[in-house]
């Protein structure tokens, strides 16, 4: 079988056992407060919810999944916010939502709280002084929350005698808790959440209570080996960092066994095994895979089906490196990184079948053309016309396909129904572009159904979307993209645009 089908045959099927994962992985952290005497500081690496990286390199993986291992222990854990000062001073933004890190904090909260979890407080860390980060403890204490504050320590991290004394973690805010388990999480990197848990493990231990630390990271996942495509993809997807994986030396040294890890976590063991010392008197640890509590491993049952997955996923990435430098967002380095790791793993675009389809059609046609992949493997297609650019058109077709309505010549939304929002875009709103957008052609579709029953089958066949792939020959608008990542289509673009403007927007 050819590396192509057999990427093809582990699309659209699971390779990993989400309810065993809810189970394994809470009993684990359970098992971690035990061993610290009933109190465990963990800091959660990436995204607690929405971690659709997880989901599509772990086929079964839900997105919520950390989420719902949590809300099992919910009686024990509390969580704590930490947020950088500088990324509130800079009005830093997470580019997965185009949001603010300090609005982020806000959304966490209604988040944790809609799932029945208890948010403790949050922390301010790096504090020197800044406007921005008063006025934002300022609004979250008007909301009710409680906010502390951390403060840089000279010589972090390497200056052990000043970080553990008076002058160091003494001098920040002791977090007050109430809960066996808690967690500590982020906007995003470099919030400061390790030292947020170890400046209370200082203050905790001052106050005689034994407490522990672990750290939670899906990935690399410690017990796959260090080339695999699962942990590969993770490369891929911090191509734009300095993160890469790497075989635990501390783990092999300690017990002559061969684990992954990945360089920033290797790289502060030594002081972090320091600090434990000078805090406790002794590190629980041997080693950074000894820290982690990650069961993700443990629960794929089908390693072929994850491979394929991520093999999609590095590719996936690699097309988003293109368009990030493209677009003045993104670096040569990043996309040489990409392209090592397709080299490293055998692969090539062309896993991708309908990167072949969309630009094959495109060069023939002489229009933007988006193809899509189904879940049975078959492909459909749409290219930009009069009324509605590629991406609609692909929409539509994709959703004829699966609701058995007809092909080509089978119209789900009248050519009337379509003009008069053409009319309003151009006239009212002062777009340029008169072509419907994906978002404006499912409105007109549903708005369709009640008159046309087969534009009513056709509606029912979106949740039949999630997880196909799809390829456009041209940058998509964002308008576009959004739509398909909402409708959980894994979409990957040609780095160039329709025009040769060079404003787009």
């Amino acid at each position: 079988m050819h590396r192509r089908e057999r990427e093809m045959r582990g699309m659209f099927k699971r390779g990993f056992d989400n309810e065993k994962y809810l189970t394994t992985q809470s009993q684990h952290i359970r098992d971690r407060i035990a061993q610290f005497g009933g109190k465990l500081y963990l800091e959660f690496g990436g995204k607690l919810f929405d971690d659709y990286h997880a989901s599509r390199v772990l086929p079964g993986f839900e997105p919520d999944s950390k989420l719902r291992m949590l809300e099992q222990l919910r009686d024990k854990a509390e969580i704590i916010i930490a947020i950088n000062a500088g990324d509130i001073e800079k009005n830093k933004v997470r580019g997965d939502l185009g949001i603010t890190y300090d609005s982020d904090v806000l959304r966490l909260i209604d988040q944790f709280r809609g799932r029945g979890l208890c948010v403790g407080s949050v922390v301010v860390t790096r504090y020197t002084g800044q406007p921005a980060a008063d006025a934002f403890q300022a609004r979250l204490e008007g909301l009710g929350l409680k906010v502390y504050r951390h403060y840089p320590i000279e010589g972090y991290p390497h200056n052990i005698a000043r970080i553990v004394s008076d002058e160091g973690f003494g001098r920040n805010d002791f977090i007050e808790t109430a809960h066996p388990l808690v967690v500590v999480t982020a906007p995003g990197p470099g919030s400061g959440k390790m030292a947020t848990c170890l400046s209370q493990l200082y203050h905790e231990h001052k106050r005689g209570v034994v407490a522990g630390y672990a750290k939670f990271e899906t990935f690399p996942i410690w017990n796959l080996p260090l080339k695999h495509p699962v942990n590969l993809a993770y490369e891929a997807a911090t191509a734009d960092l300095d993160d890469v994986n790497m075989i635990d030396p501390f783990h092999l040294q300690a017990y002559g066994e061969t684990t992954v890890n990945y360089n920033r976590d290797v790289e502060v063991f030594p002081v972090l095994a320091a600090m434990f010392e000078k805090i406790t008197g002794s590190c629980p640890y041997q080693s950074p895979t000894d820290m982690g509590v990650n069961m993700a491993g443990s629960c794929i049952f089908d390693d072929g089906v994850c491979q394929a997955a991520a093999n999609q996923e590095i590719v996936r990435r690699y097309y988003d490196a293109l368009c990030d430098r493209r677009q003045g967002k993104g670096s040569d380095s990043a996309v040489y990184k990409l392209e090592l790791l397709m080299q490293q793993s055998g692969i090539t675009p062309d896993i991708r079948p309908v990167v072949e389809r969309a630009n094959q059609l495109a060069e023939a046609t002489g229009e933007p053309v988006m193809a899509i992949q189904l879940a049975d493997g078959s492909l459909v297609d749409g290219k930009t016309s009069e009324l509605m650019g590629c991406s609609a058109a692909a929409l539509l077709n994709a959703l004829k396909k699966l609701s058995g309505a007809g092909g080509h010549g089978v119209h789900l939304i009248a050519q009337s129904a379509i003009e008069p929002i053409q009319t309003v875009k151009v006239e009212y709103l002062g777009s340029a572009n008169p072509r419907l957008h994906s978002d404006e052609v499912l409105i007109a579709l549903a708005s369709s159904a009640n008159a046309e029953p087969k534009a009513a089958k056709a509606l029912e066949q979106l949740a039949a979307l999630k997880g196909c792939q799809a390829h456009c020959s041209v940058i998509l608008s964002p308008a576009d993209e959004g739509t398909y990542k909402k409708l959980g289509l894994q979409l990957t673009c040609e780095p160039k645009y329709q025009t040769n403007k060079l404003y787009h927007r």
